[in-house]
């Protein structure tokens, strides 16, 4: 049987269960393997693929790309979603630097490009702010995704994280809609029922998307 979809606003089709990839580069599977559980993901209705361009190191985008080649077949059944926003630096960095945010236009440009480098593709389905920055500059942001959609390379928009307070800045600026926030929720984090996260996504008829459902596995 396969799941039945979550149609957003926007017209972007998900699946009710998402599957994360910011373990990939742990996993002991060939890229040939990999191809073949997106294959059977994609039969039972999971289609929508969640990354972030930090993953890995900045290496699961590469490695998932790689059975997306393997198999072609595959981009047309699968949603990529991606987030941008965070800049972790890599071992070996400039020991007085620090990891942060960077939500201004000519880094997500420069993100998507690479994202799409590594996924192989031509378009990102779904673009996500991966956490908010307390120095964004929403006209920036709303600068980017305008030239990202207007060039076909970012099909849809949304936030990672944000509070209800974020996404009124950013939505009084954009021109199209915010069709995801992807937060944290669960048994044992249920904030979002009472801060008016979830209100706001029903307002809106944004999609909550559900990130550690099980509690970072502590609920098992």
């Amino acid at each position: 049987m396969r799941l039945p979809k979550i149609h957003t606003i926007d017209g972007l089709a998900l699946s009710r269960i998402a599957w994360g990839f910011r373990d990939l580069y742990r996993w002991d599977v060939s890229i040939t393997d990999l191809a073949s559980r997106l294959h059977a993901s994609a039969e039972l209705g999971i289609t929508t693929m969640d990354h972030a361009d930090i993953y890995g190191e900045n290496t699961c985008e590469t490695i998932f790309g790689s059975a997306l080649a393997a198999s072609p077949s595959l981009r047309d059944k699968l949603q990529l979603v991606t987030k941008c926003g965070i800049i972790r630096l890599a071992r070996g960095a400039d020991p007085h630097a620090v990891n942060h945010y960077d939500t201004s236009k000519s880094h997500i440009i420069a993100s998507v490009e690479t994202s799409l480098t590594n996924f192989r593709t031509d378009r990102i389905d779904l673009l996500l702010l991966h956490r908010p920055d307390p120095l964004m500059n929403a006209d920036e942001i709303a600068d980017a995704f305008s030239a990202l959609k207007s060039e076909g390379k970012v099909l849809h928009f949304g936030v990672s994280n944000f509070a209800p307070h974020q996404v009124e800045l950013l939505r009084s600026r954009l021109d199209m809609p915010l069709v995801v926030n992807q937060i944290e929720f669960s048994v044992s984090h249920i904030s979002p029922l009472t801060d008016g996260t979830l209100d706001q996504c029903q307002q809106y008829k944004m999609v909550p998307m559900i990130w550690s459902p099980l509690a970072r596995g502590r609920l098992m």
